[in-house]
């Protein structure tokens, strides 16, 4: 029923002209949503947002499951190139300001797509934490694109239930601890109920801004 009510969703998206975009950052929960979209509509462009810091098992997965799921996978670059993202000491810019980095490397590439597309397709759930549970099905954001969320109200059990009943690879850091898993300077391994616990350890950000900074408040 709820894969149904997708597939009525992005048929209506595209009967009405509405030009669609999927982001993913394939960890082994994101594999359910990349199966739906494959399953329905293969062609929709999913951007993967490589801000250069990703684990290199990461890069082998994505290809593995773009190459076994037939999707049009496109890697989003920063603007701004690494080499200049220091400051004066030649330090990188996640070891002493890691918003900022965040913003150059995953943010600011993805605003040049919302003025291009009418509805940006993510994977996000509610129960992933606080900010994420007040997030809309259909989430209007500052730009002309509105952010739909498939999966929004989808149990981390259905997550599991789906990757086993379609029998889905998963990410392979999981199996050393990883749980959520992003750039890898900001990413460890953790033993908590929540995985997203292990990103930007001991910091009090929880947010890279991709899934904040455009969202409109009601």
């Amino acid at each position: 029923m709820a894969i149904e009510i997708i597939k009525n969703t992005l048929i209506q998206f595209e009967r009405e002209g509405k030009t669609m975009f999927v982001t993913s950052s394939f960890q082994s929960q994101s594999i359910v949503l990349l199966h739906i979209v494959s399953k329905i509509m293969p062609s929709i462009p999913v951007y993967f947002i490589n801000t250069g810091y990703h684990f290199s098992e990461t890069i082998v997965h994505k290809d593995k499951v773009a190459s076994m799921l037939g999707l049009n996978v496109i890697d989003l670059m920063p603007l701004v190139p690494k080499s200049n993202q220091r400051d004066d000491k030649g330090n990188l810019l996640f070891t002493f300001d890691p918003d900022y980095c965040c913003y150059l490397n995953k943010v600011q590439p993805v605003e040049r797509l919302l003025e291009q597309y009418d509805v940006w397709i993510s994977g996000l759930r509610s129960h992933q934490n606080v900010h994420r549970s007040k997030l809309s099905l259909m989430q209007p954001t500052h730009s002309r694109a509105v952010k739909y969320h498939p999966l929004l109200y989808w149990s981390s059990e259905e997550i599991e239930n789906y990757i086993k009943e379609f029998d889905l690879p998963k990410h392979p850091l999981e199996s050393n601890g990883y749980k959520s898993i992003g750039c890898e300077p900001c990413t460890k391994p953790v033993n908590t109920e929540n995985g997203r616990d292990g990103r930007w350890y001991g910091m009090r950000k929880t947010e890279c801004g991709l899934n904040t900074d455009w969202v409109e408040k009601k």
